[in-house]
C-alpha cells in the first residue's frame, strides 16, 4: 500500500516537473516579451590568466550576443523590440558534472539529471529570474588547445559552454555561446558530427547561392562557413553568422 503511494507521489512529481519544463519552454519561445538569459562564469582551471579574464567580464561583454540575435529575430519577423537580453550573473566556484564520454542514452539522461540538480544547487539568485542559464567554463589556452564539447539542453533550458580565457578568442566565444543558447530553445545541430561539415541545405547560410561554394557566412547551427566540398572554416565572429529558416522555425521565430 505505502509502496504504491510512494510510486504515485513520485510519478506526480515527475509529471509536475515535465509540465513545468514544457510550459517554460512554450512561454519562452512564444516571443511575446523579452527572453531573460543569464550567463554564469566559472574557472575551469587554476590559471591566473583565467582568473584575470573572468574578473574583467561585465554585462557589456555579452552585448554582441544579444544584439546579433535580436537583429536576426527582427529579420525573421519577430515583433518584440528586444527579444533577448543577456545578463552576467555571479561567478560560480563549483564545476558542473562532466559530460560522459560514452554516447549511450542512459548515460546522457543521467548526466542531464545530474546537471539540472547541480544547477538547482549552485545557481545564484537573480532578478529578473532568468529563463535560460548558460554556465561558461573558461580555460587557459596555454594549458589546453582543445576544449571539451559544449552542450545546450532544451530540457531545463540550460547550457554548459566551454570557452577560452583569451581576449583574442572573445568573438569566437560569442559564436559558441550563441550556438548553445539556441540549443536551449530547441534548435538542432545542422552539421555532420563525423566530419564537422555543415549539412546542405539547412546548415548553409545561403543554400541557393550559385555557385553554392564558397559561402561567405555560417548558419549559426551549422557552425562553420563551407568553403569547399571538404572544408569549412570557423567564423571569426557573430557578424559572419546568421540564423537560417529551419532554425528560426525550431525556436519559434517562424511559424
Amino acid at each position: 500500500m505505502w509502496r504504491r503511494i510512494r510510486v504515485l507521489a513520485l510519478l506526480l512529481i515527475l509529471a509536475s516537473v515535465a509540465f513545468s519544463a514544457w510550459h517554460g519552454k512554450a512561454n519562452a519561445t512564444a516571443w511575446k516579451g523579452t527572453l531573460q538569459v543569464a550567463v554564469f562564469p566559472l574557472a575551469a582551471d587554476d590559471s591566473p590568466a583565467t582568473r584575470r579574464y573572468i574578473q574583467r567580464l561585465n554585462d557589456s561583454s555579452f552585448t554582441p550576443i544579444a544584439d546579433h540575435l535580436n537583429a536576426e529575430a527582427a529579420r525573421h519577423g519577430v515583433g518584440v523590440p528586444r527579444p533577448i537580453s543577456v545578463t552576467l550573473g555571479q561567478e560560480i566556484g563549483r564545476l558542473p558534472p562532466s559530460r560522459p564520454q560514452q554516447a549511450s542514452l542512459p548515460a546522457a539522461m543521467l548526466w542531464s539529471l545530474q546537471l539540472r540538480y547541480w544547477a538547482w544547487q549552485n545557481t545564484p539568485e537573480m532578478r529578473p529570474q532568468p529563463q535560460v542559464r548558460l554556465y561558461l567554463l573558461y580555460h587557459d589556452p596555454a594549458l589546453r588547445s582543445l576544449l571539451p564539447h559544449s552542450s545546450g539542453l532544451e530540457k531545463g533550458m540550460l547550457g554548459v559552454v566551454h570557452l577560452f580565457a583569451d581576449t583574442r578568442q572573445t568573438t569566437q566565444n560569442h559564436v559558441v555561446a550563441a550556438h548553445e543558447l539556441l540549443h536551449t530553445l530547441g534548435a538542432s545541430d545542422k552539421y555532420d558530427p563525423a566530419t564537422g561539415l555543415p549539412r546542405h541545405p539547412d546548415g548553409y547560410a545561403d543554400p541557393y547561392l550559385e555557385p553554392l561554394l564558397p559561402q561567405t557566412a555560417a548558419e549559426l547551427m551549422g557552425g562553420r562557413i563551407p568553403v569547399s566540398a571538404s572544408r569549412a572554416e570557423i567564423p571569426d565572429d557573430l557578424e559572419q553568422t546568421l540564423v537560417g529558416l529551419t532554425t528560426a522555425r525550431e525556436i519559434g521565430w517562424r511559424r
